[in-house]
Parts: C-alpha cells; structure tokens; sequence
C-alpha cells in the first residue's frame, strides 16, 4: 500500500514539516511512504472560469495534475497543515480550488480511483483546539468532493517551531498506528 503525507505549508523545514517527517517515519513500516510539499508545485489561482464543469479539465497547464497524479497513485493520504489565521494556507487552498475538476458536485468531472483513505493533522500556535478543528474540517470537506474517505483526524495545539513537535511525538505514534491498524 501507498501513503501520501503532505506539508500543507509552504515552509519546508519548520514545525509541519516536522510532524510530517515523524509520520512518514512511523508509517514507513507499513506503507510506501511519499512526502510531498505543496510549495514544491508551481500552479495558478482559479479564475473562476467554470469550463471544467463542461469539460473535466482546467484550461491551465501547471504543476497540478502532477499532484493528483501522487493523489491517485495513493491508497492513504494524510494533510498535515498549520493555521493559518484559523484555517488552511492559501497556497493548500489554492491547490484545493484547483481541483474542481475532479470535484464530484457537477458532472461531468474527473475522478481519482475509489477507495482512497485520508487522515488529516492540523496544528497552530496556540493553546485551543477550536483553529484545529476548523483547520480539519476544511481539509475533510476536500476529502470528501474527492470521494476520498475521512477515517481520522488529529490537532495539535501549542506548536509554533519545530521544537514544539517532539513533546507530542508519542501522540502522532498513536495515530500513525491507528492509520496502520485500519488499512490492514
């Protein structure tokens, strides 16, 4: 089985970075394991153009069909992302509104193969949990115009550097095995 762990931020060596290095590792028994960061693409905003929902594909050549490619070639996929001002990165967002030709609310569209599972972690500064919540419902609401199945989620509060992560390593261990123990 294949495992998709993307940094949803576009720092590539700080705090989610991290947590999607522990996870890999962690998986790493299990699981093929891909790590991917969304500012490693190179794609345009959405013009809000809609000729994808007649044609199942965006006018615009870029870097995106790359990542759905890693989407499609993974049975797992975990979103590990920061709060940023209460909710996803725009670059995550932006990636996000670029896959509305594979978003199952208008026909015809394309699709990813079915039975995908996807596992979200969020994480942000401070101490409440309500930006995380926020955070993962917005990466489990793209999950599921996917079709890509929801089977767990995690937040962590209290994370602003990467020295934050390793007081919570044996947390996101507990998780990467419940993801474990459900693909078997």
């Amino acid at each position: 089985m294949h495992a998709l762990i993307i940094n949803c931020s576009p720092v590539r060596d700080g705090a989610t970075a991290e947590i999607v290095r522990l996870t890999a590792a962690e998986l790493a028994g299990s699981f093929d394991v891909k790590t991917i960061c969304i500012d490693d693409y190179s794609f345009a905003f959405c013009k809000g153009c809609r000729s994808c929902h007649s044609t199942a594909e965006c006018v615009m050549n870029d870097d995106i069909p790359r990542i759905i490619a890693e989407f499609e070639h993974a049975d797992i996929i975990v979103a590990v992302s920061p709060s940023y001002w209460a909710d996803i990165p725009g670059q995550f967002k932006a990636f996000i509104d670029r896959c509305t030709p594979w978003c199952n609310t208008h026909e015809p569209h394309a699709s990813i193969s079915r039975g995908k599972s996807g596992y979200a972690i969020a994480l942000r500064t401070g101490p409440s949990m309500r930006e995380c919540e926020r955070v993962i419902g917005s990466i489990e609401h793209f999950y599921g115009h996917l079709e890509i199945e929801c089977r767990g989620h995690m937040g962590l509060c209290s994370v602003e550097r990467r020295d934050d992560v390793p007081p919570h390593s044996d947390e996101i261990a507990a998780f990467c095995r419940g993801i474990i123990a459900a693909a078997r």
